[in-house]
């Protein structure tokens, strides 16, 4: 008996495009004007992978996951196939907290951790993660020191 197996192509599809103001992260305010001009007054919360070159230009940005008010659940394999398919270098995570509360929770920062040692080992730097608000602010994991 004949087994029958499927071939298949693996390729990144441009879903849209949209002008930004943003094309270099240098800081995490970068990462929150860009994140909050997609994401920032959203009702649920959204989960942003930015891809980003070896010169830190952004080559594109991934909505990886929408949760629900509160939570949103994703697995770091998620986050990485798109970061590998855009041949970055390194990625930056955003997400909103619809709450306005810019504190982590206990799950950011395991995730955050959990994303940096995997990143790590795809050769992939995990440059920040940030958490945005409807009010314009945000909360760096990096300058929180969750990210080494």
């Amino acid at each position: 008996m004949e087994n029958i197996i499927s071939i298949t192509t693996i390729k990144q599809v441009i879903d849209k495009t949209i002008k930004v103001k943003v094309n270099k992260i240098t800081s995490p305010s970068d990462v929150s004007l860009l994140a909050h001009s997609l994401i920032g007054d959203s009702d649920r919360e959204y989960f942003l992978v930015i891809h980003v070159s070896t010169k830190n230009r952004v080559n594109s940005v991934e909505v990886a996951h929408i949760g629900s008010l509160n939570t949103c659940t994703i697995h770091p394999r998620e986050i990485l196939k798109g970061a590998i398919l855009s041949n970055s270098a390194a990625i930056v995570l955003a997400h909103n907290h619809p709450s306005l509360d810019l504190t982590p929770s206990d799950e950011d920062i395991q995730f955050t951790k959990r994303m940096q040692d995997a990143s790590q080992l795809m050769g992939i730097d995990l440059l920040d993660h940030l958490i945005i608000n409807q009010d314009q602010d945000y909360y760096s994991m990096k300058e929180f020191n969750h990210i080494l």
